[in-house]
């Protein structure tokens, strides 16, 4: 690689690291193999970085890159092997009610399905629309729009208060 072509690679990856790493997050609920999940899309992007100017949208393909490498690392038999029952959170400064906040929409993102919970991470963290997010996964417009609707009915059960003595069963594991 040229050096010029380098150096607007370093500087791509460097804007756009924190968001990669935050959707790998959302998708696999681990930081560590989030982190190892942005490795290897960057590794592969890197090799690929000649190629740039055949790409219509660069950000949608590294977020296509990114998700990917997150099922790849799901299909590995050691993704299956959990050391404990929830990843720990490191602690936070004190900011009021939005670390709460965040806490509860992980722990309702965890809850949902691998496919609905990839969805709502490309089509409202990534900004996706749904064709870019059904070419992303390989499935039909109509099995994303499905997977969205299903997903934002759950995480609104889990965030709307209970009926008069009715408790959603999700709100139960918040």
């Amino acid at each position: 690689m040229q050096v010029d072509d380098e150096h607007e690679y370093v500087e791509y990856v460097r804007l756009r690291l924190p968001r990669l790493h935050r959707v790998a997050y959302l998708v696999l609920g681990d930081e560590h193999r989030a982190q190892d999940a942005v490795q290897n899309a960057l590794t592969t992007l890197y090799r690929r970085w000649s190629r740039r100017g055949q790409v219509d949208n660069l950000d949608a393909y590294v977020h296509t890159m990114v998700v990917r490498a997150c099922l790849a690392d799901q299909r590995r038999p050691w993704a299956s092997v959990f050391l404990r029952a929830e990843a720990p959170d490191t602690e936070v400064a004190e900011s009021g009610g939005l670390v709460d906040e965040r806490l509860a929409i992980r722990q309702a993102l965890r809850c949902l399905p691998e496919r609905q919970r990839i969805v709502v991470v490309l089509r409202f963290l990534c900004d996706m629309s749904i064709a870019d997010v059904a070419a992303t996964l390989g499935r039909s417009e109509n099995t994303v729009k499905s997977h969205t609707a299903a997903a934002l009915r759950t995480l609104r059960d889990a965030f709307e208060p209970p009926a008069a003595g009715v408790e959603p069963q999700l709100r139960r594991s918040l």
